[in-house]
């Protein structure tokens, strides 16, 4: 339903994660008896876990650990490791910069060139550690280094930006044709972001195996206040999901949507299923582990921009091993920590064994979720507070 802006103007009512609860259903299941498992292409994973292609977050050694617990990482083939071959010395003067100074450093660290031989160089070590091998690429640069990290053995490929759409317009260059270069690729290929049914839409009839539904939600994205372009999350990822069902109607091809951003809890994870998503994509979760490349900080694709920087670099606190996060056990009661396992209990108190299951359980619009009950937490910052 349309909500009246003003007399020359409506708009549908979106809601972000923070504004829906999951509704448990008429029954009840053991913990034991979810499963967690989801396959992308001819890909399978344990976990419907991704990390963000982000520098602070992803580097091959996070690629291997994740790997090894049944996730997928994915490496900014863009970013520091494919810049520098001492990425480690890099990362470590990021997160000594001052707060003050921290764009304009993250400008000039990343003036530094791509060079190709690291691309191949970063696939390889992935691969070494006996793991899927996924990259993400940018779509002004994924016709310049495609060839080389599918040599080096990639196994997935993103093409990635703040938006991606399927009928990008320039006077200025040949725009990238998604539908025929994917259409070439020998491997799977995943796009995004988006935020809505149409682009979702005309994305998955590119022949992308899975579309990246998230504009502006992350923890270092700063695009919502700097271009006022994105959708929350809850609503994005419901809508994705219905261009999901119309495209499986029209081809039989089922399409996996993949919510990017804007979950920082177990509890957000399990309701971007519930609205529709077969995995979740995150970072600064995972920015938060001790085996994390940013020391401490997390920042975004789009931090660095040499023009238009639309992220920033955020400081993160270190609360507990990579396995720990994803797996547990937790030592802290707000759901930051075994995040799968909190997702696991979700859709066993709800009723739900598998995770396309889930995706079908009631939510309401309840935007007291968090608040209501919860003062002496807040007063005290502890647990929700």
């Amino acid at each position: 339903m349309e909500i009246e802006i003003g007399r020359g103007k409506k708009g549908r009512r979106a809601y972000g994660l923070d504004e829906i609860a999951i509704v448990p259903s008429r029954r009840t299941r053991d913990p034991e008896d979810v499963d967690l498992a989801w396959k992308l292409d001819g890909l399978s994973f344990d976990l419907p876990l991704l990390a963000s292609a982000m520098d602070g977050v992803v580097d091959t050694r996070i690629a291997g650990l994740l790997g090894g617990l049944g996730g997928l990482a994915v490496l900014n083939l863009e970013g520091i490791q494919t810049r520098y071959e001492e990425a480690d010395s890099e990362l470590e003067r990021i997160a000594k910069l001052p707060a003050t100074e921290a764009t304009r450093g993250l400008q000039e660290i990343y003036q530094e060139p791509i060079k190709p031989e690291l691309v191949a160089e970063r696939i390889r070590e992935i691969k070494a550690q006996g793991v899927p091998a996924a990259g993400s690429l940018t779509p002004q640069r994924v016709r310049r280094y495609v060839d080389v990290a599918l040599e080096a053995g990639l196994d997935l490929l993103v093409i990635q930006g703040t938006v991606v759409s399927a009928e990008h317009v320039s006077s200025v260059v040949e725009p990238l044709n998604l539908k025929r270069f994917i259409a070439e690729l020998p491997v799977p290929v995943m796009v995004g972001g988006c935020a809505s049914y149409h682009t979702a839409l005309h994305l998955m009839r590119t022949g992308a195996v899975g579309v990246l539904v998230g504009v502006g939600p992350g923890a270092a994205c700063t695009t919502r206040q700097v271009i006022g372009v994105g959708v929350p999350q809850a609503t994005a990822i419901a809508d994705a999901a219905g261009a999901r069902m119309q495209h499986l109607l029209e081809t039989g091809q089922y399409v996996n949507v993949i919510a990017d951003g804007g979950m920082s809890y177990a509890g957000d994870l399990a309701k971007a299923i519930a609205c529709g998503a077969d995995a979740c994509m995150i970072g600064s979760p995972l920015a938060r582990a001790q085996e994390a490349p940013g020391r401490g900080h997390h920042w975004g694709m789009a931090t660095f921009h040499p023009e238009l920087p639309r992220g920033t670099r955020v400081a993160t606190k270190t609360i507990g091993t990579l396995e720990e996060i994803v797996l547990g056990p937790a030592h802290e009661n707000d759901g930051s920590l075994n995040l799968m396992g909190g997702l696991r209990t979700a859709m066993a108190t709800s009723g739900y064994d598998s995770i396309q299951s889930f995706q079908k359980c009631e939510v309401m619009v309840a935007p007291a979720l968090k608040t209501e009950g919860k003062r002496l937490q807040q007063t005290q910052s502890v647990g929700m507070g």
